[in-house]
């Protein structure tokens, strides 16, 4: 009902369920696993649009690391959505991950309220759920939309993402999980120009572009090194790509500490 009543305008017509990508290449075959990261992401449209699942393995593969990802993203779903869901519980659980992706509706973590009644009793459900399947769980720090939410008080997009990281920081603090901190490389990169081409017309869904920084973000998290001149560009000009890629890189590198880093394959 929350989903209907409030964000309305953020649901996405994409609706996709899980899948699983697999590299051709040997090291992702069951008997090489100890060569393999296997990727779960949870989330929405904003994980699913583009893929950024498989732009993450793309691009891990071109820095010469072995990925495999799968995805359960149906479009306007929240954490609560999937904390219920046994479509979700069924993909967790199903196969060994060695680390899952929980990202959260777009606007629910931006105000207090909402993210105390619905995202962190949910979080924290899934949390411990991905631990007992012997995982590590990986907040996705998401962006706020181009012109913020008026709505609930949040007149533009600073405002807005200043309120999602908290929202994540706070959640992530108390389950002691890191963080993929998307939403501030966003943030460097609308600091240096207003609009840096990351959001679609709707000021909501992500760009080619947008969904690559998000990809070098987790990059960077995942594996603590830069993606700064990796070939992988998902046909973006090497200026743009050039420009996420620094982001991402600054944006974690700088103090891995803030996002909990680094973190260890070992579930806790």
């Amino acid at each position: 009902m929350l989903v209907a009543v409030l964000i309305l305008g953020a649901i996405s017509a994409v609706a996709i369920g899980f899948y699983l990508r697999r590299d051709a290449n040997p090291g992702c075959e069951p008997g090489n696993r100890p060569n393999c990261m296997r990727v779960f992401f949870i989330g929405n449209s904003y994980t699913s649009v583009n893929d950024l699942p498989t732009m993450f393995a793309d691009l891990a593969w071109s820095g010469g690391h072995r990925v495999e990802t799968g995805v359960q993203a149906p479009g306007g779903w929240t954490l609560a959505d999937h904390d219920g869901s046994p479509d979700t519980d069924s993909a967790l659980t199903a196969s060994k991950w060695d680390l899952v992706v929980l990202q959260e509706q777009s606007e629910i973590p931006s105000v207090q309220r909402l993210r105390e009644s619905y995202m962190y009793p949910a979080a924290q459900d899934l949390v411990a759920r991905i631990r007992s399947a012997g995982a590590r769980p990986m907040f996705f720090m998401t962006w706020g939309h181009q012109f913020g939410w008026p709505a609930w008080s949040l007149p533009d997009y600073a405002s807005m993402q200043s309120a999602i990281d908290s929202g994540y920081l706070f959640i992530a603090d108390q389950q002691h999980t890191p963080v993929a901190p998307v939403g501030d490389a966003w943030k460097s990169l609308v600091d240096m120009e207003s609009d840096p081409g990351l959001w679609q017309d709707d000021g909501s869904h992500p760009t080619v572009k947008g969904t690559y920084l998000a990809a070098c973000v987790f990059y960077a998290t995942i594996f603590l090194e830069s993606p700064a001149s990796l070939k992988f560009r998902a046909g973006l000009s090497d200026a743009d790509a050039m420009e996420a890629q620094l982001a991402a890189a600054d944006t974690v590198l700088r103090d891995p500490t803030k996002w909990a880093l680094p973190w260890t394959l070992a579930p806790q």
